[in-house]
């Protein structure tokens, strides 16, 4: 799971996956792309700038998952793979992929962050 470990909602969706892993460690590997040593060609070539765009998870057959398809994955990994299902459910997805969409496109501005990510790397 590739997350902004500078957002704070963000970070409250990783403790929450964190935690429901807790009896499984090392199942699922959060990477924080804020650190200044993130390097995109480990992981896919996903990019910074990629990672900060949508959600991404890369699952353990190396593909790449991004957006709602991210989440999926993700939340079966740690045991809610229900609610994966749900989000990925044809009547429900189009909701999700709009709403997700409008968050990830202003989670900088709703975060206070909008400024502090103007260079190409939030600081």
């Amino acid at each position: 799971v590739l997350y902004d470990g500078l957002c704070p909602i963000c970070m409250t969706e990783i403790r929450f996956l964190q935690f429901l892993q807790r009896n499984q460690p090392g199942k699922v590997h959060f990477i924080d792309i804020s650190k200044p040593g993130y390097n995109g060609a480990k992981y896919n070539d996903v990019t910074y700038e990629m990672a900060m765009e949508e959600m991404t998870v890369i699952d353990e057959k190396d593909e790449v998952h991004r957006g709602v398809p991210a989440f999926a994955v993700m939340y079966g990994a740690v045991g809610l793979g229900w609610l994966g299902r749900f989000m990925m459910w044809s009547p429900v997805r189009p909701f999700m992929d709009k709403s997700y969409a409008i968050f990830a496109r202003n989670r900088l501005k709703w975060t206070g962050r909008a400024e502090d990510c103007t260079t190409g790397r939030c600081e």
